[in-house]
């Protein structure tokens, strides 16, 4: 990660508003998801640049959250908020057990398989994508930049111990057990 990407991690998204009273409807990437109403302030990636925002009133709503941010009382100033990434201050995250990593830790880690013995450089965490059963690493190879592989996008599923072999953020890689042959 770049030093000018800021202190900020996103956690979800406004994906439209609720009701004519200002509520605006959020998708949550923490897990589990009301954890997103545990930091204050939010902070609301928009078009014109970064604004501190406060929840004054949430609940769980259908397969997400519906939420009011103060001073925010009628539908047509909620919409003005839709469609933007809600990010939180980084040191407001738990700290994880040894071995435990957040989402935009291993993003842009580069991705070596050691399957069959030589190792070999996959690509880059492009993003990760839960699907339920575990998570899954997006894989993105880059010939020419990195000299990887190939340029094919892997899926490869996130099981430390099984596909995973080692995750070091200080080297800024991944180890993996995965023929690059999928």
């Amino acid at each position: 990660m770049s030093s000018s990407s800021s202190n900020l991690v996103t956690v979800g998204r406004i994906t439209g508003v609720f009701g004519i009273k200002g509520w605006v409807k959020v998708h949550s990437d923490t897990e589990p998801r009301e954890n997103i109403l545990e930091y204050s302030p939010w902070w609301l990636k928009t078009r014109h640049g970064v604004k501190p925002v406060e929840i004054d009133q949430a609940k769980p709503h259908g397969n997400g959250l519906i939420a009011h941010i103060k001073g925010v009382d009628d539908r047509t100033l909620a919409e003005g908020y839709t469609k933007v990434d809600i990010a939180v201050e980084r040191d407001q995250m738990p700290e994880l057990e040894d071995g435990e990593y957040y989402w935009h830790q291993l993003v842009g880690l580069k991705v070596i398989s050691e399957h069959g013995g030589s190792p070999q450089l996959l690509g880059k965490v492009q993003k990760l994508m839960a699907t339920g059963a575990n998570d899954v690493l997006v894989v993105k190879g880059d010939k020419a930049e990195l000299g990887s592989l190939d340029n094919k996008e892997r899926l490869v599923p996130y099981v430390p111990g099984q596909f995973v072999t080692s995750v070091d953020l200080q080297a800024g890689e991944v180890r993996v057990d995965w023929d690059p042959e999928f």
